[in-house]
């Protein structure tokens, strides 16, 4: 079976420049002469074994799934003897290739065929993916022009974390995380699966940890929340996630972060009493595992058992956010401290990780952990992923150890998109599919024997305030394809204006495969009202008085809007969602013409304060309340001194989401002027939050 090259082309007409669509951009890319046309029937054939095989029939399903089209798959000798001699597509697995890399590949396009050409089983699957972009956006037959690709990615770890503890998504919908991820060319699906608010992975020898932890009361509601995965399940997802090249590296948070499990096994915990619940509160919690031998061998237990279900040659344990009072006040704790000569509860957290870590090893598996677990005694195979900055990623890479960015903000992307109105609740802080793109990986000041250790970057998806499956997918792409591109293509390959255009009919084809990304890169933002005009805003529109914890929040009924055993509304808008300040509800409404006065009319709602935030708390301020419900305060030209105004709060009936207060006067003031807006209440559960505010004559 002979597949025809590209015809040579001068070197004055060779370019860089990709046909829009494909993410990320490939290494290479050299334009030839005609196109190659593709429609029912197009045979696809298969050189070299099961894993061309494979990548075949990906390609092929691929086809049908989002064009409607039908390929016949052929191996070699039947496309020899094919009567209709149509071009056919080749997927050649070619071992030694010269030149190859891990999952590089190169694709081949003229009009008398195609031909896929990689050393590995991922290299094919990366040449099918490509290809299936290269085709136009419509359904149907179509034509490919011819041209020449070469690539391979810059960075072994492309990786994408999805957070099931907080919020759980359903096993179909983590597949088909997986399946866009792969459509990507990201590698890494790191699964957070314990947490202090849920449990979601079945332990068979210890059911409690389902039974008990997967379960939890959201604040301010009597419904229950929550599910975990079976292990058939798992094995089910790890198996199609294999099948697309992609690796699933699960976390079991350890020792902080240990709540739900705690709740379950309280001997597992550092403190007498009841034990306490799975947690509806959000924040760092203070239930740590304890360092006791029959904790540690609980432990490894549970790691067994993780070990069987995910062939993945990493295992991440957390290690972050350990807050260290339960230790520093348990005498049991303090008794092993000493038995072990240490004196600092840092060091102990230290002694915890590597002991886990000397497990893992022995059972040939790599220990992975935020970067708090970059400690002196750390061993050299342990691999740290830095998420406070890029510092972490520098210090481990100099120390010997293999890392990975994952830099808060740049790459949280429980952080919102733009300040568009469709934005779902979440952080408030921005973190634009620009400012994903333009985060360069490189430390220039690392050797490059250092800089071998940087293995690659990932972006995280934190679900506290993403509660719905329809949320994590407008959170996570398109900023999943920038991700995927800077951790892809070479520097000098990656332009932003030209991944826009590429990025287009990237996510239009996507969308065939019933993805539903943000539009925000895309959508025009409508001019903000004049701040001179009067009328509506929304908590949105206002400018918060403060910068302390700023989320967008909705009320504590919409926690239980996804669990079938809830009968509310799943319509969109069915909720309204607060922009506020948590350590100080405060608006301003800038720049109100008060030349005759003004009516003030207000919607508020309540929220409870499920918020771990230690000794800050105190720091908020309430007990201020003239009434046994507060006030709303309106104040002109700063939020200081007497209120000029005052609405009195009224008691809100349980389930209700927000009442429309009765409008109260604003004196006349000659000029314009800010209006402040802040809430007196007499404690700090239920919070009052704004919805909108309208000032009228």
């Amino acid at each position: 079976m002979v597949v025809g090259s590209v015809p040579a082309i001068p070197a004055d007409r060779a370019t860089q420049a990709m046909a829009p669509g494909v993410v990320p951009q490939p290494v290479q890319v050299t334009p030839g002469e005609g196109v190659f046309p593709l429609g029912n029937g197009t045979a696809v054939c298969t050189l070299g074994g099961r894993e061309a095989t494979e990548a075949a029939r990906y390609f092929i399903d691929l086809l049908a799934r989002s064009r409607a089209l039908h390929m016949r798959l052929l191996d070699s000798e039947a496309c020899d003897k094919d009567p209709r001699r149509e071009g056919p597509i080749v997927f050649a697995q070619v071992p030694g290739m010269p030149g190859a890399v891990p999952e590089g590949y190169s694709v081949n396009v003229n009009p008398g065929g195609v031909l896929i050409e990689a050393t590995s089983g991922a290299g094919l699957f990366y040449g099918a993916v490509t290809l299936w972009q290269l085709l136009p956006g419509e359904r149907g037959p179509a034509r490919i022009a011819a041209q020449h690709i070469n690539d391979a990615p810059a960075y072994a770890w492309r990786g994408l974390m999805l957070d099931s503890s907080r919020h759980f998504q359903s096993p179909e919908f983590v597949k088909s995380m997986i399946d866009w991820m792969a459509l990507h060319k990201l590698n890494v699906f790191h699964w957070h699966l314990t947490d202090d608010q849920g449990w979601r992975l079945e332990i068979r020898k210890y059911p409690r940890l389902t039974s008990v932890g997967a379960w939890r009361t959201p604040a301010g509601t009597d419904g229950r929340y929550g599910g975990f995965y079976t292990q058939a399940q798992v094995r089910d997802i790890v198996a199609f996630a294999a099948a697309r090249h992609v690796e699933v590296v699960p976390e079991i948070d350890l020792p902080g972060h240990a709540q739900a499990a705690i709740a379950a096994y309280p001997a597992l915990g550092s403190t007498q009493g009841p034990p306490p619940p799975v947690s509806a509160r959000w924040g760092i919690h203070k239930y740590l595992f304890n360092p006791e031998p029959s904790t540690i061998a609980f432990l490894e237990d549970v790691l067994t058992e993780v070990m069987e279900l995910f062939p993945s040659h990493y295992i991440h344990v957390g290690g972050d956010e350990a807050v260290k009072d339960q230790w520093n006040n348990s005498p049991a704790v303090q008794a092993r401290a000493r038995a072990l000569g240490i004196s600092n509860m840092d060091d102990l957290q230290a002694y915890f990780t590597q002991e886990i870590g000397r497990f893992l090893a022995s059972h040939g598996r790599r220990l992975v952990g935020w970067d708090e677990i970059l400690t002196p005694g750390l061993s050299r195979d342990a691999v740290v992923m830095s998420w406070r900055g890029t510092t972490g990623a520098h210090a481990a890479a100099v120390a010997g150890n293999d890392t990975v960015l994952s830099p808060w903000p740049t790459l949280y992307f429980d952080n919102r998109q733009s300040d568009l109105p469709t934005e779902p609740p979440g952080r408030m802080q921005v973190i634009s599919l620009e400012d994903v793109y333009r985060f360069d990986p490189r430390d220039p000041s690392l050797t490059p024997e250092q800089q071998a250790h940087v293995l690659g970057l990932q972006a995280n998806l934190w679900t506290e305030h993403i509660r719905t499956e329809e949320r994590v997918e407008w959170m996570t792409f398109p900023r999943a394809a920038a991700v995927a591109e800077v951790a892809w293509s070479p520097a000098s390959r990656r332009q932003w204006p030209d991944f826009l255009t590429r990025l287009a009919p990237t996510l239009a084809k996507l969308r065939t495969l019933g993805l539903q990304p943000a539009d925000s890169a895309f959508a025009a933002n409508a001019p903000k009202p004049a701040e001179s005009a009067r009328g509506r805003r929304t908590s949105r529109e206002l400018s918060l008085c403060s910068n302390g914890v700023p989320l967008l929040l909705e009320p504590a009924a919409a926690q239980l809007q996804a669990h079938d055993s809830v009968p509310v509304s799943k319509g969109p808008g069915a909720f309204p969602i607060f922009a506020l300040d948590i350590m100080n509800p405060c608006w301003i409404y800038h720049d109100v013409d008060l030349s005759h006065g003004a009516k003030l009319t207000a919607a508020v709602g309540q929220l409870p304060f499920n918020f771990e935030i230690g000794a800050d708390a105190q720091k908020i301020r309430v007990g201020d309340a003239r009434s046994s419900n507060g006030e709303l305060e309106i104040r002109v030209g700063g939020c200081d001194g007497a209120p000029s105004a005052l609405a009195t709060l009224p008691a809100i009936p349980r389930g209700a989401v927000e009442e429309v207060l009765q409008p109260v006067a604003i004196p006349a003031a000659a000029g314009s002027h800010d209006v402040c807006i802040r809430f007196a209440r007499p404690k700090l559960d239920p919070m009052w939050a704004l919805d909108w505010v309208e000032i009228s004559q």
